[in-house]
């Protein structure tokens, strides 16, 4: 994937898990990284249970990053005791 494509794809993914988790984003650059670091963190568990990771810009490598842009986001409010609204 090319640079353009992963930080659109992790503005969409830290968008969603920052409005699932948090009800509100977190401005336009931290969804980015959030989306990026959810896209790795993602990728990682999904080949751990068997299944693809991220594969380019489509609906499932969406879902992967979301997945874990969510999971970053519960272990961040987890380690700092900041209190997530989910």
């Amino acid at each position: 994937m090319s640079v353009i494509a992963w930080i659109v794809l992790g503005l969409i993914a830290g968008f969603i898990a920052s409005k699932i988790v948090n009800k509100s984003g977190e401005g336009i650059f931290l969804d980015i990284v959030l989306g990026i670091i959810g896209a790795v963190v993602g990728g990682w568990l999904f080949h751990a249970f068997g299944a693809a990771g991220v594969s380019g810009v489509n609906l499932y490598s969406l879902l992967v990053a979301v997945v874990g842009a969510i999971v970053v986001l519960v272990a961040y409010h987890a380690i700092t005791g900041r209190t997530s609204r989910l």
